[in-house]
């Protein structure tokens, strides 16, 4: 599960890749949903079954407390077996990673470039330095931007070095404009060259490259097919991008439901209308008078895909 715990930041990164309505504002979303309290969270996370969580911002540490709130809620209920790991562009001091010990398994740094060319004597260093020592697995985590190669004398003393491509976000733009970006292509969200600036570094065991598309075809599928197995009615069908297909009469009433033969199970009332099979209502659907339609939407009652009359 992602849990974006705060859209509040200090600091003015031009690559931020978040949306608007995140961006600067102290929200909580678990996943897409915007919650309010750790218990929708232990929902979310139920509701997906997932196995972890990774706490996102905004910056993190702007909230301690309430990164410790949810943290121990998540604990609590899924067993310290849950695992979870802290995104921070912060480099917080020993008493601030004490506080998350026992909480928090993995933190995830982000220096920021600035701090690149002189990295072995920068805070972010001694912050993951200190991190192990309280035995927490640590790394960085940053963008595929040019000169990432500089992070190279750093490796040795670091779990991990995840580099995400660079990715075009909706209000950075200008930025990446001004700095001569392009998209890689018409279909992808993924700027041009960011893969290749850090080619260099990937034959080191610390460090691993997540491409653009495997957010999008990868995580994000995986986390809606979870969801929509754990939520799906009998008739539901689950389809191969996690989201669920179904049929649906407007208008219904007791005769609709004698002319399809339908038993318990098979059909749910949501007002005035049936949802039922979209295989028993396209196949019997010349019997069924009104409108009829064929829906597919993500789980749980989430965005509309598509929607085909009959």
């Amino acid at each position: 599960m992602v849990l974006f715990i705060t859209g509040r930041c200090s600091r003015k990164c031009w690559y931020c890749p978040l949306a608007k309505e995140r961006k600067g504002n102290d929200m909580i979303f678990a996943n897409e949903r915007e919650i309010h309290s750790p218990d929708e969270a232990i929902d979310e996370a139920r509701l997906m079954s997932a196995l972890g969580t990774s706490i996102t911002g905004g910056e993190p540490l702007l909230v301690l407390e309430r990164v410790r709130a949810y943290a121990t809620a998540l604990k609590e209920t899924f067993s310290p077996s849950h695992h979870i790991h802290l995104y921070t562009a912060l480099a917080p001091d020993s008493p601030t990673l004490l506080s998350l010990r026992g909480l928090v398994d993995e933190i995830r740094f982000h220096p920021p470039p600035e701090e690149w060319p002189a990295i072995l004597n920068s805070a972010f260093l001694e912050a993951v330095t200190t991190a192990k020592q309280l035995g927490f697995s640590a790394g960085f985590e940053v963008p595929g931007l040019k000169g990432v190669n500089l992070l190279e004398p750093a490796l040795p003393l670091l779990d991990f070095l995840n580099i995400n491509e660079l990715e075009w976000g909706e209000l950075s733009a200008d930025e990446m404009r001004s700095r001569g970006l392009e998209l890689i292509d018409g279909l992808h969200n993924a700027v041009r060259y960011s893969a290749k600036w850090s080619q260099p570094l990937r034959h080191h065991r610390q460090v691993h490259f997540c491409p653009s598309r495997f957010k999008d075809s990868v995580q994000l599928r995986e986390r809606l097919k979870r969801i929509a197995r754990n939520t799906a009615r009998s008739f539901d069908e689950v389809t191969d991008d996690g989201t669920i297909v179904y049929g649906v009469i407007e208008g219904a009433g007791p005769k609709e439901k004698h002319t399809l033969d339908l038993g318990p199970g098979d059909y749910e009332e949501c007002g005035d209308q049936i949802e039922l099979s979209w295989h028993t209502l396209k196949r019997k659907s010349q019997k069924i008078k009104g409108r009829k339609y064929i829906i597919e939407r993500y789980p749980p009652r989430g965005i509309v895909v598509e929607l085909t009359p009959l």
